[in-house]
């Protein structure tokens, strides 16, 4: 028995190799997601998966724009100091967008930090119509671009991947699209890393959720339209290596993140690359002659109703397990060893602390001028707040009396008017059931009182028999009769 357990021991490690070089080399059965490693300088590929299937590039279109007009500015056909202006159709954009009148100027550095981070769509119109003279000419410059860089896969109709009818790319595309700006743009890559941006009061962080979260995260861009699902072009740079890794069709803006966190975790600690197949070069890959899915009635359905914007609700990833979404076998083919963290707990945790880089509309400003521009930017921004805070404030006084608004459903303009007018109206029809009113009067004046003083003052003669009399032995009765209605009230509510 005891000659047995070496063998048995030897056999159990056999099979477990074999299982693992037997999922490394099955591919994977066909599903709604493209997923790519690949190396940036060398381009060569770790790992791929439907990678050359056409897909809707949703937000990551934003890339090729950021490339096209930075490569004008690299040329010196244009400056990031040049001025602007919002027109009448980037301002009709749909979200997500800064939202800016026409007519507003922002500089192209102030325009290409919006675009980057928040994925304003706006903003991309108002690139792409200072660069190229209008949505079709600039559309034109970025196929021109897509076949000089060899994407066969890719075509464009817009500078903001909004859905359009032959606005279509791959994972292959996107890939070498990434590593044509780390190798052609390198002065100007941080317009992909920039992890939060400040307009006035409003601060708004990268999509990119692997920017602050995964160790060595240096770019790029995210999407999402329904037809796309979630998409995501990311890289890191640990040791001196760096990976490109994209996503098309995650589930979730969280699934994307932890996704392509999973796939760079691989391809840095991969171990086992004698057992998997040469995949050659990312510029190799066959494309693939199909229809890019439509996952529509996946993501925007009924049950699971999305914007077309990448402002997600950090949805949980549902693909793989919840805690690393990482199975037996492929944590194998990470290097034998476990990731130095787990991507959906770094992704879960809170970016790292960054100051957000300030944005602001009008000419390139430093120094004071910059401290006031952003100030006067803020400004614009008080009213809009002011508003909502005096609705804020009115809120819990409108609130109070919930059971007589369920009750009575005409004099809920009344009370969204002034909280107090309910309980003078009440008290007039003093022959009705209106004493419901009487009660919620009693219990009210002391809360609204502290809030709105004139109000108490309103309310002050009705209370006054209850409160102040010494003797008035009969009019207790008052509030016991006006708890009736109150006990009446309560199903209602």
């Amino acid at each position: 028995m005891h000659l047995l357990r070496p063998l048995l021991r030897a056999s159990s490690l056999n099979l477990i190799f074999l299982a693992t070089a037997l999922a490394v080399i099955t591919p994977r059965a066909a599903h709604a997601e493209a997923l790519l490693v690949v190396e940036a300088d060398t381009g060569k590929v770790l790992q791929a998966d439907n990678a050359t299937m056409p897909w809707y590039p949703a937000s990551v279109t934003k890339i090729m724009t950021a490339y096209v007009t930075l490569k004008a500015v690299k040329e010196g056909r244009l400056s990031l100091d040049t001025l602007l202006t919002v027109s009448p159709v980037a301002a009709s954009q749909s979200p997500s967008k800064m939202g800016f009148p026409p007519g507003t100027q922002v500089t192209i550095d102030n325009a290409l930090k919006m675009m980057m981070v928040k994925s304003a769509n706006d903003m991309a119109v108002v690139l792409a119509e200072g660069v190229g003279g209008s949505v079709d000419g600039f559309s034109a410059m970025m196929n021109q671009t897509a076949l000089r860089l060899g994407m066969t896969q890719t075509s464009y109709v817009n500078p903001n991947g909004l859905p359009a009818d032959g606005q279509v790319t791959s994972a292959r595309d996107l890939a070498m699209l990434a590593r044509a700006v780390i190798r052609d743009l390198p002065e100007y890559e941080y317009f992909m890393q920039i992890a939060s941006i400040r307009y006035g009061r409003r601060v708004t962080q990268n999509f990119n959720k692997l920017i602050g979260r995964y160790p060595g995260a240096d770019g790029f861009k995210t999407g999402f339209i329904c037809a796309s699902g979630y998409n995501l072009v990311a890289s890191a740079t640990r040791n001196g290596k760096r990976l490109i890794a994209v996503v098309l069709g995650a589930s979730s803006g969280q699934a994307r993140a932890v996704r392509a966190a999973q796939l760079l975790e691989r391809g840095f600690g991969n171990g086992l690359g004698w057992l998997t197949p040469s995949l050659g070069t990312v510029d190799n890959l066959v494309p693939v002659d199909a229809t890019p899915p439509n996952l529509r009635d996946e993501m925007c359905n009924g049950k699971r109703k999305r914007p077309a914007t990448d402002e997600d609700p950090d949805i949980v990833a549902s693909n793989g397990n919840a805690s690393t979404g990482e199975s037996a076998v492929a944590f194998f083919t990470a290097g034998l060893q476990p990731p130095a963290g787990k991507p959906a707990e770094l992704l879960a945790a809170a970016a790292a602390p960054s100051e957000p880089v300030p944005v602001y509309t009008g000419p390139t400003k430093t120094g004071p001028a910059l401290i006031a521009a952003v100030a006067a930017d803020a400004e614009k921004q008080t009213p809009k707040r002011g508003k909502k805070s005096a609705i804020a404030a009115k809120k819990p006084d409108a609130a109070a009396p919930k059971a007589e608004a369920s009750a009575k459903p005409a004099a809920k303009p009344a009370a969204v008017r002034h909280a107090t007018a309910k309980p003078e109206a009440a008290a007039k029809p003093a022959a009705l059931a209106e004493k419901k009113p009487a009660a919620s009067t009693e219990r009210k004046p002391t809360a609204s009182a502290e809030r709105n003083p004139a109000a108490s003052a309103d309310k002050k003669p009705a209370a006054k028999p209850v409160a102040v009399g010494d003797k008035p032995a009969p009019k207790p009765a008052k509030p016991k009769a006006a708890a009736k209605p109150k006990g009446e009230n309560k199903p209602a509510g």
